[in-house]
């Protein structure tokens, strides 16, 4: 056991972790629709390290504790007055102190979850696709986890775990299932084994009217039944990407990887539950065109999963990792010029997220300062994924191309599989390989590279990327055609076959360029949804950026299809940039607000903490 790594600070988590670990932990949880609430007890194998531990402290969130105990002795315990962000601390005295380092002991903790929790979401019928049945979800990332589980959660903290859950529906987790037992009160408990050794944040589970479809040979996609049909066929492709990421990495270690289609509450576009990736259902287009996101969420298995961030200032190296392995795969399968047209999607987020937060904003670090407190969530964009993107990239040009840089990254996941670290330690073992691998000629290359201005500085990469913009080309030469037409009557020269041989790709960036340009009058608006039908495209990515387009102008005959977009979807790429354009358009402002307040229930707590705060609702 690798103990000095465990012993990071985390700025997000209250915990002791320099004096004790949790190497496993066991769930008995039993599943309640009717309570909306789980009970049940949490086991923690832990161990110290330290010589002389006297008490346990550990992460909660609007937890309900009602007992702790060791070998069924009652325990004394406190919660302490609640952290805003961070949850309270729970503080587990033990009868006597623990003389030597490296002794091993269990702690059992009876509790329940409260209607605060942060990690579960409980969905009435209307709220799900088949609108019969209720259903649950979690969301531990980032630092939920201690909502649904007293636990040390931290990334720094990897464990594995088992569980034992009954409910009155199917449940699936972020682990292997190994057998289900009938109940008589009409429940059934479905057992679970996680081998490999993860961070809390990737403990997840789901309950609903799920049912499953073999797509591959280590893969399955599961979703209410309505939606079965549509998600395998839209996933078929899953098993290419797997072995993609396995030809450029390591072997996939983690048995299975099935797919689950959520409720369109989720906010997110995926979530990598080891074993069981979550998504949104608007991945769903119908055409494969927005598939990519697997490819994302498969290349975490190597990238946050296997090595993981040590704590969220350093959550880059997840996220930046894995945005490359992503395109990564995408160019084997689509051709660099795929790659590269992604790349530049990217960097216009970037650019977004920057604009939104401001370009000194601590926010837009690389690798932010958490340390007074922050809930990672607010600091939540694209920065840690994009920049963290454009500096592997650098790097990738600077040493000479794919064929050097990609061995380093097949070594890097070698080295430090199964461990949490820091960016101190990626980029120490940067320059530790290529010394090795390609002697001081190489390291002179590396030291030619801005560092504290590309991991410290906000803004902007201090480095134009210089993207291939084959692909893009068209999109940008149509959007500034559209641009110099603002004060034209003849619009002769557009047609709809404009954008006939356009990819769904290249039709968000046609849209995105002309985001970024002054608002259009309102009669270009009208003559290029005539032409396009854009209003009518089902691509999520698509409409998004049209409805984004037609806001900014306050062209009122989109707002209701805005409406309908956001609440009948919670993903927070959506809906937060469109709730807050609404909220700023003209005529919007009260529509923005009533239309959150009408459907507040439908989004994850997450999402709407936040969005609240978009809209001038919360501080």
């Amino acid at each position: 056991m690798c103990l000095h790594h465990c012993a990071a600070k985390d700025p997000s988590s209250l915990a002791n972790l320099k004096q004790v670990k949790n190497t496993h932990l066991h769930l008995d949880w039993t599943v309640s629709f009717d309570q909306k609430n789980i009970t049940g007890h949490v086991v923690l194998d832990l161990v110290t390290l330290e010589n002389n531990v006297d008490k346990v402290i550990l992460d909660t969130s609007y937890l309900a504790i009602q007992r702790v105990s060791l070998n069924e002795k009652d325990l004394k315990y406190t919660i302490s007055e609640r952290h805003p962000c961070l949850g309270s601390a729970l503080t587990i005295q033990l009868p006597e102190p623990i003389a030597a380092s490296g002794t091993k002991f269990q702690i059992k903790i009876d509790y329940s979850t409260t209607e605060e929790c942060t990690a579960i979401q409980f969905l009435e019928p209307e709220q799900t696709i088949g609108k019969k049945y209720p259903y649950l979800f979690s969301q531990c990332q980032a630092i939920h986890a201690r909502a649904f589980c007293p636990c040390q959660d931290s990334p720094a903290i990897k464990l594995t775990y088992s569980a034992s859950v009954s409910s009155p529906l199917p449940v699936i987790m972020s682990a292997l299932k190994t057998e289900d037992i009938q109940g008589a009160d009409g429940l059934t408990t479905y057992k679970f084994e996680q081998r490999t050794s993860i961070p809390s944040y990737l403990i997840a589970i789901a309950s609903g009217n799920l049912e499953s479809r073999e797509i591959g040979p280590r893969s399955s996609v599961w979703s209410e039944p309505e939606m079965i049909e549509i998600a395998a066929n839209e996933f078929e492709d899953t098993e290419k990407f797997i072995a993609t990421g396995e030809d450029l990495l390591t072997p996939y270690e983690w048995g299975r990887y099935d797919l689950l289609v959520l409720p369109p509450s989720f906010p997110y576009g995926g979530m990598e539950n080891p074993c069981l990736t979550f998504v949104t259902p608007t991945l769903l287009a119908g055409d494969k065109s927005a598939v990519d996101v697997v490819a994302h969420e498969i290349a975490h298995s190597w990238m946050g999963n296997l090595v993981t961030t040590q704590n969220w200032e350093h959550f880059w190296l997840n996220e930046g990792h894995t945005v490359f392995i992503e395109r990564k795969i995408t160019g084997r399968l689509h051709g660099e010029a795929e790659r590269q047209f992604s790349a530049i999607l990217g960097w216009k987020a970037l650019k977004e997220s920057v604009e939104l937060f401001g370009e000194d904003s601590p926010a837009t670090v690389l690798k932010p300062d958490l340390s007074s407190g922050i809930d990672p969530d607010d600091y939540f964009s694209s920065v840690p994924y994009e920049k963290g993107f454009n500096l592997l990239y650098h790097i990738e040009k600077t040493v000479g191309g794919g064929e050097i840089f990609e061995p380093f990254l097949k070594s890097y996941v070698g080295k430090f599989a199964g461990q949490s670290i820091s960016t101190e330690q990626w980029k120490d073992y940067l320059f530790e390989y290529f010394k090795k691998a390609h002697g001081q000629a190489m390291v002179d290359k590396l030291n030619t590279i801005d560092w504290n201005t590309w991991i410290n500085s906000p803004g902007m990469p201090p480095v134009d990327p210089e993207f291939d913009t084959t692909l893009a080309k068209q999109c940008y030469d149509l959007a500034d055609r559209w641009d110099k037409a603002r004060d034209n009557t003849d619009l002769s020269g557009f047609s709809a076959s404009d954008v006939e041989t356009f990819s769904a790709g290249q039709k968000i960036v046609f849209l995105e360029r002309l985001t970024g340009c002054a608002p259009l009058p309102h009669a270009l608006i009208r003559k290029m949804d005539e032409l396009y039908q854009l209003t009518s495209i089902r691509n999520a990515d698509i409409r998004f950026r049209w409805q984004n387009l037609c806001v900014m102008t306050s062209f009122e005959p989109i707002y209701p299809e805005v409406v309908e977009f956001i609440t009948e979807q919670g993903r927070m790429k959506f809906v937060r940039p469109l709730f807050r354009l609404l909220y700023e358009a003209k005529n919007g402002k009260q529509l923005a607000i009533d239309t959150y307040l009408k459907h507040k229930k439908f989004y994850h707590p997450i999402a709407a903490t936040l969005i609240e705060k978009d809209i001038g609702l919360k501080q």
